[in-house]
């Protein structure tokens, strides 16, 4: 098989298993209303919470990270690291751009993580880090993602880690466009912080 259709099947494959929209499922099945229809409408973790429902949210927040883990994982075995990173690329447009959703998912911070837990591991030791300073600091979980992702490339550069570097750039720069609302919020000092009610 030549190596641009390996890559297009990673490609898909990571999108596929990428646009599973566990946040939805999960309160589907709970009983919960439409997650699209409450708070801002997006299908991650963060949506989650606000029905109330703690263990669904964390359900959430782990399977979304683990569906990036898994796509990076499966196609490194399968076809090597290049088939990885790309994989790795699919799975957080898959997480972003669901098709099954009209192409409206989440804001990619867990799939970030788990995309970095499967590439490069000390990566998400990284991120998690800056994320916690930042949130300790500013009350700002938007912020504190925003932060980590855009040092968390050259820290992985630092790693003598390049082509997750240049992925990871790419990342965040989506990230950061599907944050575009809370950017605006943050300048308006009308963001919500951690631990207070909107």
């Amino acid at each position: 098989m030549s190596a641009p259709v390996v890559l297009l099947l990673a490609l898909a494959f990571g999108y596929l298993l990428g646009s599973i929209p566990f946040g939805l499922i999960f309160t589907r099945l709970a009983g919960t209303e439409d997650l699209r229809s409450i708070g801002s409408g997006n299908i991650g973790a963060t949506n989650v919470l606000r029905t109330g429902r703690k263990g669904l949210a964390a359900a959430t927040l782990l399977c979304d990270a683990l569906k990036g883990t898994l796509a990076v994982l499966a196609a490194q075995h399968a076809a090597g690291h290049d088939a990885a990173l790309i994989a790795g690329l699919g799975a957080f447009l898959g997480h972003l751009f669901p098709v099954w959703l009209g192409f409206k998912g989440g804001k990619g911070v867990a799939t970030y993580i788990g995309l970095l837990i499967g590439l490069a591991w000390p990566g998400a030791l990284i991120f998690c880090g800056i994320w916690l300073v930042v949130a300790y600091l500013s009350r700002y979980s938007s912020l504190s993602a925003l932060v980590a992702s855009a040092l968390t490339p050259v820290a992985l550069l630092g790693l003598g880690e390049p082509g997750p570097a240049a992925l990871f750039f790419l990342l965040g720069i989506l990230l950061w466009i599907m944050h575009r609302a809370n950017i605006q919020r943050l300048l308006n000092g009308t963001e919500g912080r951690i631990g207070k009610k909107a």
